[in-house]
């Protein structure tokens, strides 16, 4: 733009941290140019399942609450965490496959794009260490996005986390 101020375009990203029984997620509008660089934190939150409830009643429960939290705030990117999993635990890894699964479906049906990012990746984006503790990200989270408090859960943080660098790999600026 010639002669005069740049707009801001802003951009509304979800970060999701999946799990069977609480997975985290965070919907953030990053600006991508802006004079004050301001970030909202629009919704944040945990979708539970019950334990000892048959895995396609906690994968229906993930998926409907999900969906609508993306329904109602249209965000044009997901930031999954990437599936880590070690190797002594592989029923771990196939439960996890399925959240992810109800997960993604739920982006599709939204009709957004599907970013995963690594956990270390994410650590080392946020702090310079892709090793950091959950200390770590919780304080460089609550500072980057100006927050009063930092977040009680840590699966809200690694969700807002995961959106921030999302944001930030889509030319967002803090």
């Amino acid at each position: 733009m010639r002669g005069g101020k740049a707009r801001s375009r802003k951009i509304m990203v979800v970060g999701v941290d999946p799990g069977l029984t609480a997975t985290g997620y965070a919907v953030l509008e990053a600006a991508t140019r802006t004079d004050d660089g301001r970030w909202q934190v629009c919704e944040s939150g945990c979708v539970r399942s019950k334990r000892g409830q048959p895995v396609e009643l906690r994968l229906d429960a993930i998926h409907g609450e999900l969906d609508e939290v993306l329904a109602r705030w249209r965000p044009a990117i997901m930031v999954l965490e990437g599936l880590y999993s070690e190797y002594g635990f592989p029923r771990t890894a196939i439960l996890m496959g399925h959240v992810r699964g109800v997960i993604c479906l739920a982006a599709a049906r939204n009709e957004m794009r599907v970013v995963e990012i690594a956990p270390a990746e994410m650590k080392r984006a946020l702090t310079g260490s892709g090793r950091a503790g959950k200390d770590q990200i919780r304080r460089a989270v609550t500072r980057m996005l100006g927050l009063k408090k930092a977040p009680r859960s840590e699966h809200v943080c690694d969700a807002m986390a995961l959106a921030v660098v999302g944001a930030l790999r889509e030319g967002a600026v803090l």
